[in-house]
């Protein structure tokens, strides 16, 4: 219902066709591309990240006071094709009964060929090409970005931290720094070896490290973990983690299709959070306390905010 700026911007995206289950999409039309003041709230890239979009009843009128375009105008200038009248209620169902699967748009007789996202290192495509430098604090941390959220610097951001954002596959040992994210991002974390090996280097040597999502299984691939494709994955806003050291239960915003298995974890490593709906691993931490991950969005853009106070959890390590 809310929040497709955010989706469909969202480089954990990448390469995927998008679906949304909510009937009427498009009612209050897009904001103002890069570089205008409401950008940086809105979207979590400067460009759409998806490469398509399915909905059943698309608004051709659009009101809201901070609507630059329509959602329409918007795709069309991101080259985006997106159709409607689509039953996409009918169409998730056949997608939670036979799993993430390959797809296509075809308009007409021209037929288009169908790519695979899954033989690309899409975290490759969406990471920065080059270090950049954000913000100015007393303690500095180097963010590791495989497709990195927007609404995750900017907590950062507000946390008055000294960021680093580099590449994927950056070395940071050639880096002075307090503490180390791992970003969100899109496909396969076993892919990010490059990444793997700089966590593991901020393990042996107690460098603060929190990862998100992508980061999460990237860190426990670190700490001895294994991952696996899950069937459909968590993609929405309403699923339910607990903490596993206090029993509070949380709501939380997610979006991934792969998942951590815990075995043959190295000792001194432990489930933070697990998923209410399913058992599966949603946070891990190690005993030192000074390394935590989850698989789900603190930053929670767009959805409930009950986990943010993990980032000053996070500034607390540093």
């Amino acid at each position: 219902m809310t929040g497709y700026p955010e989706a469909l911007t969202d480089p954990s995206y990448f390469g995927q066709i998008l679906v949304f289950t909510y009937p009427l999409v498009g009612n209050y039309g897009m904001p103002a591309a890069k570089n205008s003041m409401d950008w940086q709230r809105c979207y979590e890239a400067s460009s759409a990240m998806v490469s398509g979009m399915i909905v059943e009843d698309y608004s051709m009128e659009f009101s809201h006071y901070k609507a630059d375009t329509s959602l329409a105008q918007w795709l069309y200038n991101q080259k985006i094709p997106a159709i409607t009248g689509i039953d996409t209620r009918t169409l998730t169902r056949k997608i939670r009964e036979s799993g993430v699967m390959l797809g296509k748009i075809i308009i007409g007789e021209e037929d288009v060929p169908l790519w695979d996202p899954n033989r690309t290192n899409l975290v490759q495509e969406v990471s920065v090409k080059q270090v950049e430098k954000i913000g100015s604090g007393k303690k500095r941390i180097v963010l590791i970005d495989c497709g990195a959220k927007q609404s995750i610097i900017n907590e950062l951001k507000l946390r008055e931290l000294d960021i680093l954002r580099v590449p994927w596959d950056y070395p940071v040992r050639e880096e002075h720094f307090d503490g180390l994210v791992l970003s969100s991002g899109p496909g396969d974390p076993m892919l990010c070896k490059p990444t793997i090996d700089q966590a593991q280097y901020a393990f042996e040597h107690d460098i603060p490290t929190l990862g998100i999502c992508l980061g999460h299984q990237i860190m426990a691939l670190a700490a001895g973990a294994r991952t696996y494709k899950m069937k459909y994955g968590h993609r929405s806003q309403n699923q339910p983690v607990m903490d596993q050291r206090s029993r509070k239960g949380y709501i939380t915003t997610q979006n991934h299709g792969y998942a951590v298995k815990t075995d043959h974890m190295e000792k001194g490593w432990q489930v933070l959070f697990e998923n209410i709906n399913d058992h599966t691993c949603e946070g891990l931490i190690h005993k030192s306390g000074k390394f935590f991950s989850t698989q789900f969005h603190p930053e929670a853009s767009p959805g409930p905010v009950d986990t943010r106070f993990l980032f000053d959890q996070f500034l607390a390590l540093l």
